[in-house]
């Protein structure tokens, strides 16, 4: 009699955890095919499909993409480039609350790609959470896979919705249109979301080495440089090339600063760069970077390539400072600038912008840091924080007419320095 209470026990239990598990399986599967719905809306809402359930709405981002094309964009001041600012503007500004600190839009970051390199904008975003304004460069049928593929990181990832403005470049006799025919490019987007179009821009990299994008086709640097810098509205903007990544923190200890004091006007804050070998995790403090230079696994950005690019950063003398990875932005020394120096740094929107002379390999930035120093700016390094290049630069690994473009611009980098001349005729500096 016993033993028949607790069989009768036990099968009550084990029907009471059948039922459970199966209403859990249930649960489950209610939020599967909701989510599977969430995204199909997504992916109809993606291309305006006439079947949307609700067939009246309007996409606000889908109508901005079809207004900024519909202008044409515009010529760059060569008339060899069409510019397409804005084509897709984050919900930054307009999520921000009422009575929110303004002092949160004062740093962006800006960069610029080709489709090539953009699958980067993933590892950015996990680093950088902040606002990011990207100029990239299409050309032929990539102009209308990019347009595609940032219209669709723009609807399927929200950090990218939330925080990234995106602006195109293209040779002025090519024209971007709105992606209606490219559906078939994105199938399956609505079960992968984000990580499916991360995973499709993976299938684009490498596809060619650095600037060899054509034969008659130049990638201009300094222009998508500037589109990026106009694109934001932040006060003060760090640029730096999208296979790069900044230190954690780097917003919240700039913000800091600013509530003690904010740089001078004549002032840039130089952020010493490094690169790291590929095997190894991008260090986010001052601590870990050390330690990885110490043992060679870091080194200064362009160590083999052209040490004397970054010297004036001084590393021996940055990595021995005391580590403070906490608390604002702290300005540990202050440089003239040397030839050839190109120093990352973050500078107010009021600083010159970059020659678009300049295309392709050599020159870009060391112009624009020469001009920088003929206008009297001086160069203030931070003692806690830094950029780092994923990947040691070696020799070899770049396209076959880079050694003809550095020379091209070498020569042009001579008349560009006569001309700072005329620009700033009191200054008593000279590159």
């Amino acid at each position: 009699m016993h033993f028949s209470k607790k069989c009768s026990v036990f099968k009550v239990v084990l029907s009471a955890l059948l039922i459970v598990a199966l209403l859990q399986l249930l649960y489950l599967s209610f939020l599967s095919k909701l989510h599977g719905k969430q995204q199909r809306y997504k992916y109809s809402e993606l291309f305006g499909s006439k079947k949307t359930a609700n067939q009246g709405e309007k996409n606000p981002r889908r109508e901005h993409l079809r207004y900024s094309l519909s202008t044409g964009g515009i010529f760059d001041g060569s008339g060899q480039y069409r510019v397409y600012k804005n084509l897709i503007k984050s919900d930054f500004l307009t999520n921000q609350k009422p009575g929110a600190d303004p002092r949160s839009h004062h740093l962006a970051l800006a960069t610029h790609t080709t489709i090539n390199n953009l699958h980067h904008l993933n590892a950015l975003l996990e680093r950088w959470q902040n606002p990011l304004s990207i100029a990239i460069f299409a050309n032929g049928q990539d102009v209308k896979f990019a347009t595609a593929f940032v219209y669709a990181l723009s609807i399927f990832c929200p950090q990218v919705q939330a925080l990234v403005d995106f602006h195109l470049v293209c040779l002025s006799g090519e024209m971007a249109s709105f992606p209606d025919q490219d559906r078939e490019h994105f199938a399956g987007m609505e079960e992968k979301g984000c990580s499916g179009i991360f995973a499709k821009l993976e299938s684009h990299r490498d596809r060619y080495k650095n600037y060899a994008i054509g034969s008659n086709v130049s990638y201009p640097n300094n222009l998508l440089r500037n589109v990026a810098r106009s694109g934001t509205d932040a006060a003060y903007i760090l640029v730096i090339d999208i296979d790069m990544i900044p230190s954690a923190n780097l917003h919240h200890q700039f913000v800091t600063m600013l509530m003690r004091h904010e740089p001078a006007a004549d002032e840039v804050l130089v952020l010493p760069a490094f690169e790291i070998r590929h095997t190894r995790k991008m260090p986010a403090t001052k601590s870990e970077l050390v330690q990885l230079y110490q043992v060679g696994e870091v080194r200064p950005f362009y160590d083999e390539l052209c040490p004397r690019c970054q010297a004036p950063t001084n590393y021996s003398q940055w990595v021995n400072l005391a580590i403070k990875s906490s608390g604002p932005l702290e300005v540990a020394y202050t440089i003239n600038w040397a030839d050839p120096w190109e120093p990352f740094y973050i500078g107010a929107r009021s600083v010159p912008l970059y020659d678009e002379s300049f295309r392709q390999y050599g020159f870009n930035r060391i112009s624009q840091a020469c001009e920088l120093h003929v206008a009297g700016y001086r160069f203030s390094v931070v003692s806690n924080a830094f950029v780092v290049h994923k990947g040691f630069k070696v020799q070899g690994e770049f396209h076959s007419r880079k050694d003809e473009e550095n020379r091209k611009n070498r020569i042009l980098f001579r008349s560009f320095k006569e001309s700072l001349k005329a620009k700033y005729p009191t200054s008593p500096r000279h590159c």
